[in-house]
């Protein structure tokens, strides 16, 4: 049977949640950075489990974010490629230039290797998958272009790779530890041959993620103009609106709202920004694209269940008077 490790924010005082799980991201994931958008409370469980040099994370927790920077690399770390595969919720995986997310029912793949950052704007069920990098480098594979991207799920070996890796995190309890490597072997080969179809066909349905990634780019590069719309999108991609709506069709967000979230989570972001304490709400919301800050005070609270000042100040409050980073800074 194999060992897993579990924490839990559980039987904590409310207190002590946030900065448990700042030490336990950084723990588990060599010196991850957690940004928990000001929440000073907080609630997550953590399942860990290997299937030999796999390790398979079931992660449930609320809203945050996770942000590995340069500086954050090690050179001495173990170089892994990490899958999140939600069973509820939404993660948004932003590396070398792709925005990609995920839900329930597909996978993104992304380097460790790499500054990375995901993003789960509420409360979130993932799996994840940590496989060494080499053992898919090894096999002749080109990373460049693959991560940072949805892989798929639907059909086809990607949806076959996803089933295995739930059935195998589930399984692992009542693993003798020889099967537990084989398992994690296999699925070394499934996430192999997803990345060579996601690499090698040209279907509707690869075609559809390749233009996801594009809308999500060229929205994350605009969040900050006013004039960025689904129309201005259509025009500056040369294709109609209907096009862009139909590759959004099968996520939990239509594409006004997703660029509507992006815009708030960028706000939460500058409303956090130390330096920017002296600007107002309203320059700060502006300065993020939102043309009117009635719509932008409604649609925050709407989002994040405060009003943009008090978000704001509960902030500030968890900075120290000795000028220490708040937690999630």
């Amino acid at each position: 049977m194999t060992d897993a490790m579990v924490l839990s924010t559980d039987g904590l005082p409310q207190r002590e949640t946030a900065p448990a799980w700042h030490a336990w991201m950084a723990r588990l994931f060599a010196g991850l950075e957690t940004d928990l958008y000001g929440d000073s409370r907080f609630e997550g469980h953590v399942r860990v489990a290997n299937a030999g040099d796999l390790v398979l994370t079931r992660l449930e927790a609320g809203r945050h974010r996770v942000i590995r920077s340069l500086q954050g690399l090690r050179s001495h770390e173990s170089p892994y490629l990490k899958i999140v595969a939600p069973w509820k919720g939404t993660a948004c995986v932003s590396q070398q230039g792709h925005e990609s997310s995920a839900s329930a029912g597909n996978w993104v793949i992304y380097d460790t290797t790499r500054a990375y950052e995901v993003a789960n704007p509420g409360w979130s069920e993932h799996l994840i998958v940590m496989l060494p990098r080499q053992a898919i480098v090894e096999r002749g594979i080109r990373l460049e272009g693959l991560m940072g991207r949805n892989v798929g799920g639907s059909s086809g070996i990607a949806r076959i790779a996803l089933e295995a890796m739930r059935s195998t995190y589930q399984e692992l309890p009542g693993m003798a530890p020889a099967l537990a490597r084989r398992a994690g072997e296999l699925l070394v080969d499934m996430v192999h041959l997803s990345l060579q179809e996601l690499a090698g066909q040209g279907t509707a349905g690869t075609q559809k993620l390749a233009l996801q990634d594009r809308i999500r780019a060229h929205v994350m590069a605009h969040l900050r103009d006013p004039g960025l719309s689904v129309e201005a999108l259509a025009a500056a991609l040369n294709c109609s609106k209907r096009h862009l709506h139909n590759a959004f069709a099968d996520s939990q967000l239509s594409l006004g709202v997703f660029i509507q979230h992006s815009r708030l989570e960028l706000c939460m972001r500058d409303l956090l920004r130390p330096e920017l304490a002296q600007r107002t709400i309203t320059d700060i919301a502006m300065d993020c694209g939102f043309g009117s800050s009635a719509h932008f005070s409604r649609a925050f609270k709407a989002y994040t269940g405060l009003s943009p000042s008090d978000f704001r100040a509960m902030g500030a409050g968890a900075q120290s008077p000795c000028g220490a980073r708040r937690p999630g800074a």
